[in-house]
This record gives structure tokens, sequence and C-alpha cells, in this order.
């Protein structure tokens, strides 16, 4: 049976959810301090143009990481539509892609990319507008493609307890091209397989080749 109260209390607590708040003296302070850095690093901050724009740095990095508050939209499930057969174990339900950006904990500098997100389902199904929403609830953070790929295939599998979960990310990364090595292009790929898609290279196949993914 699926889980309902319990589920969701634990659910809610596992994501930590909350609303975050930045108080006018913190966003102050803060405007400040981007302040200095910015006239260290060379502008004026004295224009029209860039009067506001510690302001406006501010609080547009508070609303691109605003996944750390959680969505509570994320805690509802259905029961499963299948009611048994050979079918029901192999069926994937599969979304992509899904674009997504986020801000690498290394550098503070975005990366960017797509999500493709499989399951086979058990007992539960979500919405499929879900299934974005949990790709931009991790996305939405300071993070790294690694933990983003593993927390969306943790949690969907823990919301569903499904047969497997497939997660494939790509992304370009802001820190490889406006710093560092300086690429021009580069694609970072990373895949990650729970339960089923782990265990069978055909299912794999199949997710790759649903995505229009060529493997």
């Amino acid at each position: 049976m699926i889980r309902d109260i319990d589920y969701e209390e634990d659910f809610t607590a596992s994501m930590d959810l909350h609303r975050r708040k930045l108080s006018d003296e913190q966003l102050h302070k803060f405007q400040g301090y981007a302040a200095e850095i910015f006239t260290a690093f060379g502008m004026d901050v004295n224009t029209p143009s860039t009067e506001d724009t510690p302001r406006r740095f501010i609080e547009g990095l508070f609303e691109a990481t605003n996944g750390y508050d959680g969505d509570p939209k994320l805690l509802k499930v259905f029961h499963t539509e299948c009611r048994g057969g050979p079918d029901c174990r192999l069926s994937q339900v599969i979304e992509g892609p899904i674009q997504f950006y986020s801000l690498c904990e290394h550098h503070a500098l975005p990366f960017y990319g797509k999500a493709y997100v499989g399951y086979i389902a058990h007992e539960g199904i979500i919405g499929i507008s879900k299934l974005t929403r949990l790709v931009r609830l991790f996305s939405r953070r300071f993070s790294v493609q690694e933990r983003l790929g593993q927390q969306i295939a943790d949690t969907l599998d823990t919301m569903l307890e499904p047969h497997g979960v497939a997660v494939y990310l790509e992304a370009n990364h802001m820190c490889m091209q406006m710093r560092g090595v300086h690429e021009t292009s580069p694609l970072t790929r990373t895949t990650f397989w729970r339960g089923a898609y782990d265990e069978n290279s055909d299912l794999r196949s199949e997710f790759f080749t649903a995505c229009g993914l060529q493997r």
C-alpha cells in the first residue's frame, strides 16, 4: 500500500521544506557587500544604470536558489493505473527534455542543460509535471551535476518505491567556459540508475531511445 500521511511527514522532513526569508536589514547589508565587490572589480555603481545592480544581484541570487524552499506540490502520490499483468513491470514513464539551470557550488557560476527522468511504476505514480518540479527543486540550489542527478533519482525512488528509476543529465558549465580551461562548448553527461534500470541493459537502451538519445 502507498504511504499517505506518514509518507508526507517523512518526505517533508527529508526535503527540509521551509520558506526562506530575507529581511530588509539583510537585503541592505548584502547589497552593500555586493556593491563593494563590484566596485573593487571595476564597476561604477553610481550611474543611473548600475545604482540598483547590487540590489538586483542579491534578489536575483535569492530567487535562483529558491529550491531550498522546497515544493509542497511534490507530496501528492496517486495509486498506479496498472492492476497486474506482465506489462506493468516493464512499462516506463519518461519525461524530458526538462530544461534546468543551477549554480555550481565551487564557483557560484551557472551550469545549465537538460534532464530526462524515467521510472517504472509499482504501486504509485505522480503527475507528469511533478517530474519537472522535482528536477527544478534540486537544480535551483548551489550544487554539482553529480549530486543533482543522485538527488533526483533517490527522491523519486523514496517517493514512489518504483521498480526502477533512470535519470540522464547533460549540461554546460560556465566555470569551464568563463574561467579555467575556457572550453568553447563543453557538455558534461551523467547517468543514474536505480532498481530494474541498473540490472537490465535493455531497459537502459529503451530509455535512451525513448528520449531520442543515440547510445
